[in-house]
């Protein structure tokens, strides 16, 4: 396993009015953060709060390309980003002890925190798919160029890590600076993840390993 320090290169936030974040995703323009009562829009490139929008944000956040998807409680909803409207909700394969989220190949991919486990879901059914088992909390989780990484937290302690998507077995390990958690992740497509900073109310962006 290659294991090796993460690199903080920006921080965004805190914001007034937000106390902690979730789920992050980006949509190729915006990024997208939960806030318990609030699902907010970012743009990276000045840290500008561009939007905010009523609706139950309480874990992992997600976007297929044209909707967004959000844990609340115990069920992921299904938005319209340009409304702010719930279409749908599913129920969530953990039961409320749900955590990151992610999309990818036309599937919802589910963090369970403490039960270590990742879910791959139908996105229109909930309908559990396939279920990945590993040997650490499961925080945010995020595909980024074929390759399936997920944060972990615990304590005072935050990793993000690249894992066999069949397997769970550890390939990489990028640990974060003490008291820096990551409550959700994300890849830009390219060079960096995207990482939902809990109670810091901040949202941080570390380097992709080359």
């Amino acid at each position: 396993m290659k294991r090796s320090p993460a690199k903080v290169i920006h921080e965004y936030g805190p914001y007034p009015g937000i106390d902690r974040v979730a789920g992050v995703t980006y949509d190729g323009e915006h990024l997208w953060f939960a806030s318990g009562d609030k699902l907010n829009a970012l743009d990276p490139d000045n840290g500008t709060l561009v939007r905010s929008m009523d609706v139950a944000s309480h874990a992992g956040t997600a976007f297929d390309g044209r909707y967004l998807f959000q844990i609340a409680e115990d069920r992921i909803q299904k938005i319209d980003p340009n409304s702010g409207q719930v279409l749908t909700t599913i129920p969530a394969p953990g039961g409320g002890g749900d955590s990151g989220l992610a999309w990818a190949e036309g599937s919802l991919w589910v963090g369970e925190y403490r039960e270590r486990k990742i879910h791959r879901i139908d996105p229109d059914t909930g309908a559990v798919l396939d279920t990945i088992q590993f040997n650490r909390f499961v925080t945010g989780v995020t595909w980024s160029d074929g390759e399936l990484w997920h944060a972990t937290w615990e304590g005072d302690e935050s990793e993000v890590l690249r894992v066999d998507p069949q397997t769970g077995e550890v390939l990489e390990q990028l640990d974060m600076p003490a008291g820096m958690g990551v409550s959700g992740l994300e890849s830009d497509g390219s060079d960096r993840f995207f990482c939902g900073g809990g109670k810091s109310g901040k949202v941080r962006v570390i380097a992709k390993p080359k």
